[in-house]
């Protein structure tokens, strides 16, 4: 094709060389990713396809609306828990139930205990290895790591010489071993990877550390949803009683041995991400500050529903506030209704499903989700799904193209922090100043918010700082928890109308979650007691999404234009930005052919 320009501002160009990426992401390996790169490997034109359905839409025609939180949890394992609360949400949004607020503060540390454990997974063990090289942390000085994790963090108390050489001891045995698990196949020897051995080893070292900490973080949800992952959850409130007289024992009612076992945890939270969590995303990227800042543009257009509510039910409450923010233009936030069908619409013209005008564009509440995936279409060979190249003039994705008032948006942790900074939020602003004021003193730079948080380290940072203000949140909401609780406060749900009987004949809701990939929503329509329409708009969804109807790419696509490759077959710098969104396509089930046998087998390095 000649050079297109699409309207929401880029310039694509297919005519240099093709290349495929597939899968590309690490958390699970349902995402391709296609570029053309220019005769300076610069890429002109970029195609995101989801090579995964999610079908729950379909599965959960006719079901009770109480269970369908136990079934769209089940959409993913990583990000657990947050489909259920965006579930709950929307049935008791359609049928008029208010929760107690003991449920709401329960379900807060819940949602923010997945926030920090999810941002903690995605940067060491998901994104960092596209900055950290372990091979190299084999050449560190010990004692120069010990200086250089006291300079960037002089309150972590595991910074001894002595620490680093014990584990740098580890990794020595490991790569020796050849079981070099996540670490094989890496590029290595990559130019475009920048860090000292010192860094290196101090970064591998809190991929340990985090490792650990994890598994303790999520015990939260076991307290109180009874189980990780998959915690349970309640259509009016959440399944766990609180009784401070009941002994310690399983399936007991919460008392303060529990509580208190999770405000320790939290302080944990705490304390992970002030000590080494944000420390190190600034100090990575000091090294690579003429590379990461200012690349994989974003930010310019995004969306939030808001997030973290002070009190339920009321939305001016919300600690990190929802709207839109388009082109760049961060003195006009435009409010954002999830209910209002001008507002958020889904395509589908280059994605495989069908609607009878796929011109237009759906709410959710209006959704169809019927597949239309042909073997034998324009982007396939013979009778099999072997495709050399996607053809992005035709249906490319699995995934729809969600719009806000027809404009293609990006969301996320990145987007939260851009709306939050433009509307004043003094926590942000100071986070962000602060973080941006360490870094620019490290690197000699002088950058401002708009142009640190409009990249690929922005969008990581912004990541970092949610998961350091979520664990000061939870630190209020168990304050607010134990005073309820001494004032004589022990309700956790409301179950007036549990019964359908209860029941309009016809109802609709909506559910919204700041999940940890960006804005979600669940939209449900309940006739006769029954879900008649069931319809999920997931973050990598709106990321993630094909080109619309009017040609608009979403902002996966967008972020990687313009970027410049070192090696075309070593793809550092497309990782780091797609990795930096965090994208998971597992919202799906397998495509199978009629027969019941697989279409595609990849197997991943």
């Amino acid at each position: 094709m000649s050079v297109i320009e699409t309207p929401n501002g880029y310039k694509l160009d297919n005519s240099g060389k093709r290349v495929v990426f597939d899968p590309i992401t690490r958390i699970e390996g349902h995402m391709r990713i296609e570029v053309n790169l220019d005769e300076n490997n610069v890429i002109r034109n970029a195609v995101s396809t989801g090579t995964m359905w999610r079908g729950l839409e379909v599965i959960l025609r006719g079901r009770d609306p109480r269970d369908a939180w136990a079934f769209v949890e089940r959409i993913c394992g990583v990000c657990t828990g947050c489909h259920a609360l965006a579930s709950v949400r929307s049935v008791e949004d359609a049928l008029g139930i208010k929760i107690p607020p003991n449920a709401h503060l329960i379900r807060e540390i819940m949602a923010k205990t997945l926030q920090v454990h999810d941002h903690v997974v995605h940067f060491y063990h998901l994104h960092a290895l596209d900055w950290v090289n372990p091979v190299n942390a084999l050449k560190a000085d010990p004692k120069a790591t010990s200086e250089l994790q006291q300079s960037v963090s002089p309150h972590h108390p595991m910074s001894s010489p002595g620490y680093f050489r014990d584990v740098q001891t580890r990794i020595r045995k490991f790569v020796e071993s050849g079981q070099l698990g996540p670490f094989k196949n890496g590029y290595w020897d990559n130019p475009a990877y920048k860090l000292p051995p010192e860094a290196d080893l101090m970064a591998v070292t809190h991929y340990l550390e985090a490792l650990d900490l994890q598994k303790e973080f999520v015990k939260v949800h076991t307290v109180f949803g009874g189980k990780n992952p998959h915690p349970n959850y309640l259509v009016g409130g959440v399944p766990c009683a609180i009784n401070m007289d009941s002994e310690m024992s399983a399936g007991a009612p919460l008392n303060m041995e529990r509580l208190n076992f999770v405000f320790a945890r939290i302080q944990e939270m705490v304390d992970f991400n002030k000590n080494v969590y944000i420390p190190d995303v600034i100090a990575i990227a000091s090294f690579y500050k003429g590379q990461l800042w200012g690349g994989g543009l974003g930010a310019l257009s995004v969306m939030d529903y808001g997030a973290y509510p002070k009190v339920n039910y009321d939305k001016s409450t919300d600690q990190l506030p929802g709207g839109a923010i388009l082109n760049g233009n961060w003195d006009e936030v435009f409010p954002v209704d999830a209910e209002d069908p001008e507002q958020v619409q889904e395509f589908v013209s280059h994605s495989w499903y069908t609607y009878p005008d796929e011109t237009k564009g759906l709410h959710p509440w209006d959704g169809i989700t019927d597949p239309n995936y042909d073997p034998k279409g324009p982007n396939f060979k013979g009778e099999t799904n072997n495709v050399e190249n996607f053809d992005e003039s035709a249906k490319y994705s699995w995934v729809k193209s969600p719009r806000w008032r027809g404009n293609a948006v990006e969301v996320g942790p990145l987007s939260r922090y851009v709306l939050a900074y433009a509307q004043g939020v003094e926590y942000v602003q100071e986070q962000v100043n602060r973080s941006l004021a360490t870094f620019n003193q490290m690197a000699g730079t002088n950058l401002d918010a708009k142009t640190a948080l409009n990249s690929t380290i922005g969008r990581t940072l912004a990541r970092a700082l949610e998961s350091d203000y979520c664990s000061d949140m939870m630190v209020d909401d168990w304050n607010e928890l134990i005073s309820n609780i001494k004032n004589g406060d022990s309700s956790t749900a409301n179950m007036e109308k549990w019964d359908p009987s209860t029941w309009p004949d016809e109802a609709q809701g909506v559910g919204t979650v700041a999940a940890p990939r960006g804005a979600l929503g669940h939209w449900i329509v309940i006739k006769d007691g029954k879900i008649k329409n069931y319809q999920c708009v997931v973050p990598s969804t709106w990321n993630g999404s094909p080109r619309d109807y009017a040609g608009n790419i979403g902002a996966f696509e967008a972020s990687l234009m313009n970027t410049p490759v070192e090696r075309a077959d070593e793809p550092v710098e497309i990782l780091r930005t797609i990795h930096s969104f965090d994208p998971c396509m597992a919202c799906s089930t397998h495509v199978m052919s009629p027969d019941g046998e697989e279409l595609a087998d990849v197997k991943v390095r």
